[in-house]
């Protein structure tokens, strides 16, 4: 049985930060102080507090790819990936790793995005036509 996570974590502005993951990624918000706002991301609760965002360094190689470190992720199905990944672009997202495929034709095959938030937070969304496949090598 899944259950949601909690990850908490800082953001420079709350207002982009309201902008971005209400407006672009259409998640709920919940909860809110000065200081934090909660925001239902996907069914997990997320809280980002102002304040000075983790340090990132390319160093996770996947691939032929190095992608930023640590991320937050996600795991979506394939037509709710194609959905969001249509909404980043109708709001001119800047791709740390351009929407493609990985291990095609695997059974892990997925598709994969990485984009930042707007305070520089890494983000990586998969999506599964078949998420069986989600722990498959």
């Amino acid at each position: 049985m899944l259950t949601p996570f909690h990850l908490a974590y800082h953001v420079t502005d709350l207002d982009a930060a309201r902008a971005f993951y209400g407006g672009v990624l259409g998640c709920v918000e919940g909860r809110s102080t000065e200081t934090w706002v909660d925001f239902d991301f996907f069914g997990h609760q997320i809280s980002l507090h102002k304040g000075t965002p983790f340090a990132t360094s390319n160093t996770g190689k996947v691939g032929d790819h190095m992608v930023p470190m640590p991320h937050l992720g996600l795991v979506l199905g394939y037509d709710d990936w194609l959905s969001l990944q249509a909404r980043l672009e109708a709001a001119d997202t800047e791709w740390v790793l351009a929407p493609s495929v990985r291990f095609e034709g695997d059974p892990g095959e997925q598709w994969t995005m990485f984009f930042r938030d707007p305070s520089g937070n890494p983000i990586e969304i998969k999506g599964f036509k078949d998420l069986s496949g989600v722990f498959k090598g």
